[in-house]
Formats: structure tokens, C-alpha cells, sequence
């Protein structure tokens, strides 16, 4: 969770306890139900987003293995402990010897680290662009547009 929405939920919550106090108790009970609805509202819109990101990565995996890379379970406590240190989500670029070798953490859904050089790293780049592409083109088909509405596209 971002440190800036826990900072806005916290403040927001210290704001609505000094006016509470101040309030009589059927402004009070109405206000508690209030914030407890709030609270809820925000918990699940940030569970949304932790689901999103998970299924984003699950994507992004099948696309990583397609390419060639290899998956190194973290089975290890030091090995945990090191994937917990890397940037998550991300291509890291490490130098190895002479070698280029890049990196893709995921510390949620498989605990994990993702290996591979720049063919495999060149390889996700591609079938992730045919992706996008792919995704956009259902989009456009699929927009939802009535166009009878608007007098049809073409006169």
C-alpha cells in the first residue's frame, strides 16, 4: 500500500475523531456509520488494485517463461531475504563478467526471480508489444460505441 494513501486514510480518521467529539451522540452514531462505510469503500478499492497487480503479474510470467527465461524459485531464507531486496515488478540489467544478464523479481505471486540474457529479454519484448497490440485491437472492436445512435460513421 502507497505510504502517501495510508498517510491520507490516517489523517482522515485523526480529522473525523476530533469532530466526533465534538458532536451529540445522534451525530456521532451517524457519523461512526459514515467512516466505517468509507473504510470499508477504501479497503476494497485497494484490494482491487493488490488483485490487478497480482493478475498483471501472472501475465507477465507466461510471457517471461514463453520467452525463454528461466524461474528460480527463492527456496532458501537467504534467497528470500535477496528477493525481498529487489526492485519488484521490474527488469533489473546486472552485469555478469562479460555478460548482460536481466532479472525480473516477483516476491507475491511465485516468489521467484526470473533469469535471462538479452536474446530471452528481446524475445519478452516482442510477444509483450504483440500483446499490447492485441489488446488494443480487441479494444477498438469492442468499444461499445452505438454508432445508430450518432447517425452511423460514414454518410
Amino acid at each position: 500500500m502507497p505510504l502517501v494513501s495510508v498517510a491520507i486514510i490516517v489523517v482522515t480518521f485523526a480529522a473525523l475523531e476530533w469532530r466526533e467529539a465534538h458532536l451529540p451522540e445522534h451525530a456521532r452514531a451517524r457519523r461512526r456509520r459514515v467512516v466505517a462505510g468509507v473504510f470499508v469503500t477504501a479497503l476494497t478499492a485497494l484490494a482491487g488494485c493488490a488483485t490487478l497487480r497480482g493478475q498483471d503479474a501472472v501475465s507477465t510470467e507466461q510471457l517471461l517463461a514463453t520467452a525463454g527465461f528461466q524461474k528460480r524459485n527463492a527456496d532458501s531464507p537467504e534467497q528470500a531475504r535477496s528477493l525481498a531486496s529487489m526492485p519488484p515488478f521490474r527488469f533489473v540489467v546486472r552485469g555478469v563478467g562479460r555478460d548482460v544478464a536481466y532479472t525480473y523479481a516477483d516476491p507475491v505471486s511465485c516468489h521467484c526471480l526470473y533469469i535471462g540474457g538479452p536474446q530471452q529479454y528481446v524475445e519478452y519484448q516482442r510477444l509483450a508489444t504483440e500483446r499490447e497490440i492485441a489488446e488494443g485491437e480487441l479494444w477498438a472492436e469492442n468499444d461499445g460505441m452505438d454508432w445508430g445512435l450518432w447517425g452511423g460513421w460514414l454518410r
